[in-house]
C-alpha cells in the first residue's frame, strides 16, 4: 500500500510541475523588455512549494520558452547560460527562504537575478548592455519573485 501512495504522490508532483511549466509558457508570452518576461514566477514558486530542484527545472525551461518565443536574440548558447543561471537562482531562493526568511530571500534573489546576472554579461556585451538591461531585468525579477512569494504564502496558510 505504501508503494501506491508514493506513486500517487509522484504523479501529483509531476502533474504540478507540468502545470507550472505550462504557466511559464504563458508568462513567456508577456514580455517586459526583449527576453525579460513573466516566465520565472512559476519556477520561483516551484522552488518554495516543491523543492529547489523542481524550481530549477521549471525556471530554466521557462526562460528557454521565452527565448524561443523571442527568436533567441542573444544566441542559443547565451540563453542556455541564462537558463542555467536562473536554475541556480531558483535553487538559492529556497535556500535563502529556509535559512533566513521570505523577505530576505526575495531581496537577495532579486539582486542575483537582476544586477548580478546582468553584470555577468559585461565581458561579452559591454557596459552599454548592462545599462540597457539592468533596470528592466531587476524590476521584472522583483515582480516575478514577489508574486511567487505571495502565492506560496497564500497557499501555505490554507494547508
Amino acid at each position: 500500500m505504501k508503494e501506491k501512495a508514493t506513486s500517487l504522490k509522484d504523479v501529483k508532483t509531476l502533474t504540478l510541475v507540468a502545470m507550472l511549466i505550462a504557466l511559464s509558457a504563458v508568462g513567456a508570452l508577456i514580455k517586459v523588455f526583449n527576453t525579460v518576461a513573466f516566465d520565472s514566477m512559476p519556477g520561483y514558486f516551484a522552488a518554495l512549494y516543491l523543492g529547489s530542484w523542481y524550481g530549477a527545472i521549471v525556471i530554466s525551461l521557462g526562460h528557454l520558452l521565452t527565448a524561443v518565443t523571442s527568436g533567441f536574440p542573444l544566441g542559443v548558447v547565451n540563453h542556455l547560460y541564462i537558463a542555467l543561471q536562473m536554475a541556480v537562482y531558483a535553487y538559492l531562493f529556497r535556500v535563502f527562504y529556509k535559512r533566513f526568511n521570505i523577505y530576505l530571500a526575495v531581496i537577495l534573489t532579486t539582486i542575483l537575478n537582476g544586477p548580478f546576472a546582468t553584470l555577468l554579461f559585461v565581458p561579452m556585451f559591454g557596459w552599454g548592455f548592462f545599462a540597457a538591461w539592468v533596470v528592466p531585468l531587476t524590476v521584472a525579477s522583483f515582480v516575478n519573485i514577489l508574486l511567487a512569494a505571495f502565492v506560496y504564502k497564500a497557499l501555505s496558510k490554507k494547508e
